[in-house]
């Protein structure tokens, strides 16, 4: 098989078994495929749940330079297939950097992957400097709170954080991703008048 009818074949988030799957191949010939496309540039590895290798199959692979979308599937058991990319060359994006793009882009699988990286904040007056450029840090400390709640090991906000990032008086709700709101976690939005998006259903990918 040519490799760039390979690589269209499985571009996306793909296992041993899916490509197995997709390909009707035993798995000795899905690693081989794989290992065609890595050598070529394709491929990015991932470690989801277990360790299970997970592979990220894109022709903007081979530009090289890492995305945001890179640091969050590497920091989270969910995963993401982004559309489209941006690579940042010459550096790493941080944890904290990766966590504001997620909430701008108003994706409910981004954000939600996202939230795993509370637990990995090294910088909390970097966070809110960059939400804060966003005027985001409301949806920020909103959804640090729920991912405190719901998923775990997640770090305490540091409480001049959360002094500048709650809401004043006479400050209307915010959405996080227009049009989706929850009834689970009332105290939370209330807390910061923000609205989530996520359900409990939604939080479950975590357990």
């Amino acid at each position: 098989m040519k490799l760039d009818e390979l690589e269209k074949k499985l571009e996306g988030i793909q296992t041993a078994k899916t490509v197995m799957e997709t390909l009707n191949v035993d798995k000795a010939m899905a690693i081989y495929y794989v290992h065609r496309l890595r050598k070529a540039g394709y491929v990015k590895t991932m470690h989801g749940k277990g360790r299970m290798r997970v592979y990220r199959i894109s022709p903007q692979n081979r530009v090289g330079g890492t995305s945001y979308y890179d640091i969050i599937n590497k920091k989270s058991p969910i995963k993401v297939i982004p559309l489209k990319t941006h690579a940042i060359h010459g550096r790493t994006p941080t944890t904290e950097e990766a966590l504001v793009y997620a909430v701008t882009t108003k994706s409910l699988r981004t954000i939600l992957a996202a939230m795993s990286l509370f637990r990995r904040v090294n910088d909390w007056k970097e966070l809110y400097r960059l939400a804060k450029s966003k005027n985001i840090e409301r949806e920020v400390g909103a959804l640090h709170e729920l991912a405190k709640k719901t998923i775990g090991k997640v770090r305490h906000m540091p409480k001049r954080f959360m002094k500048n990032a709650l809401p004043k008086r006479g400050e209307n709700f915010k959405d996080i991703i227009d049009g989706l709101r929850s009834k689970e976690y009332e105290q939370i939005e209330n807390n910061w008048k923000v609205h989530l998006p996520f359900s409990k259903k939604d939080l479950e990918e975590y357990a």
